[in-house]
């Protein structure tokens, strides 16, 4: 018992002689990949036999909806621009 509280006493008088070791954190900002737009989230409801056709196409054709989507929009409104 007295080991022990011998060892408390000196716990206590280090605690009280050496200051504190605060931990530094180093930070370093996030950088974007070059070459890459930047991407905002898009949702809207579709029929869901439409929903069926594109995941039918998507794997057929090795795309995922999201580059399926793009490229219809981009033809969609470069079509618009043409026509208006």
């Amino acid at each position: 018992m007295g080991d022990y509280q011998n060892k408390l006493g000196n716990l206590a008088d280090k605690l009280k002689k050496e200051p504190p070791k605060t931990p530094v954190q180093e930070v370093i900002p996030v950088r974007e990949k070059s070459g890459k737009l930047h991407e905002v989230q898009f949702n809207n409801w579709i029929p869901k036999n439409l929903l069926k056709r594109l995941k039918a196409f998507g794997l057929e054709h090795d795309i995922s909806l999201k580059d399926i989507n793009i490229k219809a929009l981009e033809q969609f409104l470069n079509g618009s621009r043409s026509a208006g």
